[in-house]
């Protein structure tokens, strides 16, 4: 299995809290995503991810590629991060970290997303040719909106 990985870091000049509030509240995801994934949460969404929580997404890429997909948030900490893990999806292996840290511009935001894709070597050439590019672009899109909501820059 070949693992990838893809870091975001983006300073938000904002406080710690004001970040949290608003990052560490699943219903944000949608408005995180590019409207082109298609995503649509499908399970009842608390205020705040916590442990344990399961969120089950629907997903239509190109309108062509519906999938489900099932993560679990396996740790959280308040103010500092949360994990999310695909349970069931299109990937063989997604672990998430969303790492928050204050600093003197405001609050350091970190993605660090460890993923893998099954079939092997059918999906080394998928991920090469869709994936990657589709995965930057999503978080293009999240650095663009939460720039547009807090301001900020990006590393």
């Amino acid at each position: 299995m070949h693992v990838y990985r893809l870091q975001r870091t983006q300073i938000l000049p904002v406080s710690l809290d004001a970040a949290w509030d608003f990052l560490c509240r699943p219903e944000h995801l949608r408005n995180l995503t590019p409207p082109g994934v298609g995503l649509t949460v499908t399970s009842e969404l608390p205020d705040c991810v916590y442990p344990g929580l399961i969120i089950t997404y629907r997903l239509a890429l190109y309108k062509m590629f519906c999938f489900n997909w099932v993560t679990e948030i396996t740790q959280a900490e308040p103010l500092r991060y949360f994990i999310d893990e695909q349970r069931s999806g299109p990937y063989r292996f997604w672990h998430h970290e969303h790492r928050l840290r204050s600093t003197e511009h405001g609050v350091e935001m970190v993605d660090l997303i460890h993923y893998a894709l099954p079939f092997g070597f059918l999906g080394r050439m998928v991920h090469a040719a869709i994936v990657k590019n589709q995965l930057n672009a999503i978080f293009d899109y999240r650095r663009e909106v939460l720039t547009d909501k807090f301001g900020g820059s990006v590393r």
